[in-house]
Protein backbone atom coordinates (compact mmCIF):
# COMPACT_ATOMS: atom_id res chain seq x y z
CA UNK A 1 0.00 0.00 0.00
CA UNK A 2 2.93 2.51 0.73
CA UNK A 3 4.15 1.65 -2.47
CA UNK A 4 0.89 2.58 -4.01
CA UNK A 5 0.44 5.98 -2.08
CA UNK A 6 4.07 6.64 -2.91
CA UNK A 7 3.20 6.23 -6.88
CA UNK A 8 -0.18 8.15 -6.60
CA UNK A 9 1.70 10.76 -4.77
CA UNK A 10 4.77 11.17 -7.56
CA UNK A 11 1.72 11.46 -10.55
CA UNK A 12 -0.11 13.82 -8.38
CA UNK A 13 3.75 15.51 -8.27
CA UNK A 14 4.14 15.19 -11.75
CA UNK A 15 0.64 16.74 -12.77
CA UNK A 16 1.62 19.43 -11.23
CA UNK A 17 4.57 20.23 -12.05
CA UNK A 18 3.80 20.15 -15.80
CA UNK A 19 1.47 22.75 -15.58
CA UNK A 20 2.97 24.82 -12.95
CA UNK A 21 0.48 24.93 -10.42
CA UNK A 22 3.06 24.58 -7.40
CA UNK A 23 2.91 28.35 -7.46
CA UNK A 24 -0.87 28.18 -6.51
CA UNK A 25 -0.33 25.02 -3.61
CA UNK A 26 0.34 27.64 -0.93
CA UNK A 27 -0.66 25.51 2.54
CA UNK A 28 -3.90 28.25 2.88
CA UNK A 29 -4.79 26.92 -0.70
CA UNK A 30 -4.30 23.50 -0.42
CA UNK A 31 -6.47 23.52 2.69
CA UNK A 32 -9.17 25.58 1.10
CA UNK A 33 -9.03 23.26 -1.88
CA UNK A 34 -9.43 20.10 0.58
CA UNK A 35 -12.17 22.01 2.27
CA UNK A 36 -14.13 22.59 -1.07
CA UNK A 37 -13.87 19.20 -2.33
CA UNK A 38 -14.70 17.68 0.99
CA UNK A 39 -18.09 19.62 0.67
CA UNK A 40 -18.42 18.85 -2.94
CA UNK A 41 -18.75 14.59 -1.49
CA UNK A 42 -21.44 16.18 1.24
CA UNK A 43 -23.52 17.64 -1.68
CA UNK A 44 -24.44 14.41 -3.07
CA UNK A 45 -26.41 13.84 0.21
CA UNK A 46 -28.23 17.10 0.79
CA UNK A 47 -31.81 16.82 1.17
CA UNK A 48 -31.81 13.16 0.71
CA UNK A 49 -33.56 10.57 3.51
CA UNK A 50 -31.83 7.72 4.58
CA UNK A 51 -33.59 5.59 1.93
CA UNK A 52 -32.76 8.10 -0.75
CA UNK A 53 -29.35 8.21 0.10
CA UNK A 54 -29.37 4.13 0.06
CA UNK A 55 -30.73 4.28 -3.86
CA UNK A 56 -28.26 6.97 -4.74
CA UNK A 57 -25.25 5.37 -4.00
CA UNK A 58 -26.15 2.61 -5.80
CA UNK A 59 -26.53 4.69 -8.85
CA UNK A 60 -23.92 7.35 -8.24
CA UNK A 61 -20.75 5.50 -7.07
CA UNK A 62 -18.77 6.57 -10.10
CA UNK A 63 -19.85 10.25 -8.92
CA UNK A 64 -19.33 10.00 -5.56
CA UNK A 65 -15.56 8.14 -6.54
CA UNK A 66 -14.68 11.45 -8.46
CA UNK A 67 -15.24 13.70 -5.25
CA UNK A 68 -13.64 11.36 -2.95
CA UNK A 69 -10.65 10.79 -4.89
CA UNK A 70 -10.65 14.63 -5.28
CA UNK A 71 -10.29 14.67 -1.56
CA UNK A 72 -7.96 11.80 -1.29
CA UNK A 73 -5.57 13.91 -4.25
CA UNK A 74 -5.62 16.62 -1.86
CA UNK A 75 -4.47 14.98 1.02
CA UNK A 76 -1.73 13.33 -0.97
CA UNK A 77 -0.54 16.52 -2.06
CA UNK A 78 -0.99 18.13 1.16
CA UNK A 79 0.74 15.13 3.16
CA UNK A 80 4.23 15.43 0.54
CA UNK A 81 4.26 18.72 0.43
CA UNK A 82 4.43 19.39 4.85
CA UNK A 83 6.27 16.74 5.14
CA UNK A 84 3.99 14.37 6.80
CA UNK A 85 4.36 10.22 5.93
CA UNK A 86 -0.01 9.95 5.95
CA UNK A 87 0.13 6.53 6.62
CA UNK A 88 2.20 6.88 9.59
CA UNK A 89 0.01 9.96 11.07
CA UNK A 90 -3.40 7.49 10.06
CA UNK A 91 -2.03 4.59 12.25
CA UNK A 92 -1.29 6.94 14.95
CA UNK A 93 -4.75 8.71 14.76
CA UNK A 94 -6.08 5.62 15.10
CA UNK A 95 -4.11 4.28 18.29
CA UNK A 96 -5.12 7.85 19.84
CA UNK A 97 -9.03 7.54 18.82
CA UNK A 98 -8.58 4.00 20.85
CA UNK A 99 -7.57 5.34 23.94
CA UNK A 100 -9.98 8.19 23.85
CA UNK A 101 -12.46 5.85 22.93
CA UNK A 102 -12.45 2.41 24.77
CA UNK A 103 -14.70 -0.44 23.52
CA UNK A 104 -16.00 -0.11 27.06
CA UNK A 105 -16.96 3.18 27.40
CA UNK A 106 -17.94 4.00 23.50
CA UNK A 107 -19.19 0.74 22.10
CA UNK A 108 -22.81 1.72 20.31
CA UNK A 109 -22.47 5.60 21.79
CA UNK A 110 -22.20 8.71 19.36
CA UNK A 111 -20.85 10.28 22.88
CA UNK A 112 -17.71 12.68 22.57
CA UNK A 113 -14.82 11.16 23.60
CA UNK A 114 -14.49 14.27 26.40
CA UNK A 115 -18.30 13.11 27.59
CA UNK A 116 -17.70 9.38 28.20
CA UNK A 117 -18.31 8.48 31.76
Amino acid sequence: MKKDIEELTEKLIAFRKERDWEQFHKPKDLAVSLSLEAAEVLEHFQWKSEKEIEAYVKTHKDEIGEELADVFNWVLLMSHDFGIDILSASAKKISANSLKYPISKSKGKHTKYTELK
